[in-house]
């Protein structure tokens, strides 16, 4: 058993150096999403072919003669003696795909924005009624409670002490509420879903925001994630209507910011979540006015309010690219503002690292 553990962990190590070697094209490929469960990761690695072995050059033999090459449906291609690629499918869990990317990138760990941590309530048998079920009773209680009533009475005789507990002496398991603290984050993802955002500029985002929330949920133990899409208005959806919705309007950024800042201020107290935004846009936006709405709103709350304000550009040759520019000339200095640029699928791993290097 010994062995066998030590060549599972031996096979598991050549693995996640393997995929350490690929991780650029995991990242941007939105393959191993598709090939998600609840708790692992089916990842496809090639592996060494069987080898086949041939026997001189049978010459001559059943099937030999003059005649002529067929045609029909199975010509086309002829039979070649190399091996064809096998494919091994190992299993991950998300949590080990963060650890392999974060190494790979040199990602320092999230420190929490102070001691931010969200209260879920459990409930442990710690109290004591006189009133439950016979499978919750509590046998030490009751017999202490029938052995003081049995002395205070005057009944007890040490010399043949038989303690009968009565009705009123039985005690029994009760639960109790209590607030358990729980490291929480929230993140928002908010997306410009506009005429000039295509499908392959969705298919980029869908990739990131994979890596960004394994990332970020190997920080925490309670993690919720929100979802806004925008053009000229901003309204929240599910996780897959998010990635796979297309819209022909105008952009107005300010929209999807004012939505955030509601969202936050009725469901997520300050002193209780650490909150991501990330928004992913191809920079346009409908006016100069609007951005600086969106200036203000960023300045005023939902800075000061996150652990990290991020922004990623989606490149697209329809999207002005404006915005970004607008952002950084705001906000060079400020620490928690982070932009970055993902002209391709490529890019996926370096805006990553952007994003996510400060340990924020």
């Amino acid at each position: 058993m010994l062995n066998i553990d030590r060549d599972l962990g031996r096979f598991r190590d050549i693995v996640r150096g393997r995929i350490r070697k690929d991780l650029r094209k995991h990242m941007s490929s939105s393959e191993i999403i598709g090939r998600q469960g609840k708790k692992a990761v089916s990842i496809p690695l090639p592996q060494i072919g069987i080898p086949r072995l041939r026997y001189g050059d049978n010459k001559g033999g059943v099937g030999q003669g003059d005649g002529e090459k067929g045609e029909g449906p199975g010509q086309g291609q002829e039979a070649g003696d190399a091996p064809g690629e096998h494919l091994l499918e190992v299993e991950f869990t998300v949590e080990e795909l963060a650890e392999i990317m974060g190494e790979e990138l040199e990602l320092p760990h999230i420190e929490p924005k102070g001691n931010k941590e969200a209260k879920t309530v459990r409930y442990l048998y710690k109290g004591i009624a006189k009133v439950g079920p016979e499978s919750l009773r509590h046998v030490k209680r009751t017999y202490r409670q029938a052995l003081r009533r049995t002395i205070a009475s005057g009944s007890f005789n040490p010399a043949r002490p038989v303690i009968v507990p009565i009705k009123d002496d039985k005690r029994y398991r009760t639960f109790v509420p209590e607030k358990e603290p729980r490291s929480a984050a929230v993140i928002i993802y908010m997306m410009d879903v506009s005429g000039s955002m295509g499908q392959e500029q969705k298919e980029i985002v869908r990739a990131e925001a994979f890596w960004l929330d394994a990332w970020i949920r190997l920080h925490y133990k309670d993690v919720q994630t929100r979802f806004i899409i925008h053009d000229a208005a901003a309204r929240e959806v599910d996780r897959e209507t998010f990635f796979r919705t297309r819209e022909s309007g105008g952009t107005l950024i300010s929209s999807a910011y004012k939505l955030a800042k509601q969202i936050i201020e009725e469901e997520y107290p300050l002193s209780d979540w650490n909150i991501y935004p990330f928004h992913f846009s191809d920079g346009d936006n409908w006016s100069q006015a609007d951005t600086k709405i969106c200036l203000n709103l960023l300045e005023e709350t939902l800075i000061p309010w996150s652990n990290q304000f991020s922004y990623a550009q989606v490149d697209s040759q329809y999207g002005s690219g404006q915005f970004i520019k607008d952002l950084e000339g705001a906000f060079q200095e400020t620490e928690n503002v982070v932009t970055s640029r993902i002209p391709n699928r490529d890019a996926i791993m370096d805006s990553i690292k952007e994003l996510m290097g400060g340990g924020r």
